[in-house]
């Protein structure tokens, strides 16, 4: 079964996101980013779902360091601050998609099902 990491300091958006995906794949949830690369290092994920604004590094910190880590998967962002990122940083981070609040949670699952079974968005 595949596995995701949804990486979000919002309790409700984890949990949202947790019954959303947990009866296709196992569902790893992380308040921050040193939560998420703990569970990665414990069990190597395919999918990253992560918030742009986290507690002491951004989501776009955290992927840099998954990549650095050996995280070749798949990822995406969500973020209210759409407008304070730039493309070329979505690319150098290699993030497969961006999603902007509030989230349309039936296009989410629709693209992680793709993402993972497809391996395209």
């Amino acid at each position: 079964m595949k596995r995701i990491v949804i990486v979000d300091d919002d309790e409700f958006i984890r949990k949202t996101f947790f019954l959303l995906f947990s009866s296709h794949y196992n569902v790893y949830l992380a308040r921050d980013a040193a939560e998420a690369l703990a569970r990665f290092q414990q069990a190597p994920v395919d999918l990253i779902i992560t918030d742009l604004r986290l507690p002491q590094k951004n989501g776009l910190q955290m992927i840099q360091e998954f990549r650095r880590a050996g995280y070749q998967g798949k990822i995406i962002l969500i973020t209210a601050y759409a407008e304070k990122i730039r493309p070329e940083e979505l690319d150098r981070a290699g993030v497969d998609m961006l999603f902007v609040k509030p989230l349309d949670l039936k296009l989410i699952n629709e693209t992680v099902d793709k993402l993972l079974l497809n391996g395209q968005p």
